[in-house]
């Protein structure tokens, strides 16, 4: 499954989500998803962060991502689930949940090498 996954690889911008507009979404930082080569991945969006741990597969021929999440929402642990899948016209298309609270869709899109923090 590393090829599949090495095609999502990398920072995400998240740029649209069912629940919020984008300026809340990039309240604390603008809103990412990024998945590693490892099956690991970090997510941040309002005051909500989250280490992934990823499961890959295929969905219709698209590379398809379900994970398990922790981290924290406002500084309060936090965990929940997800998953994303690679859009036939390149953005990313998923669903976050946090366990015993709110859900939303989401819409990423790649980042330019200008547009990764940190120079990843």
């Amino acid at each position: 499954m590393a090829e599949l996954a090495g095609r999502a690889t990398g920072r995400w911008r998240i740029v649209e989500m069912d629940q919020w507009d984008q300026d809340a979404i990039d309240l604390v930082e603008p809103g990412f998803i990024e998945f590693t080569r490892d099956g690991t991945g970090e997510f941040g969006f309002i005051a909500v962060n989250g280490w992934m741990d990823c499961r890959w597969s295929e969905r219709d021929g698209r590379p398809f991502v379900e994970f398990t999440w922790e981290g924290n929402d406002e500084m309060d642990p936090a965990s929940g689930r997800g998953w994303a899948v690679l859009a036939e016209n390149g953005t990313l298309a998923g669903h976050l949940f946090i366990h015993l609270g709110e859900d939303s869709g989401f819409l990423a899109a790649p980042l330019t090498e200008t547009g990764k923090r940190n120079g990843r």
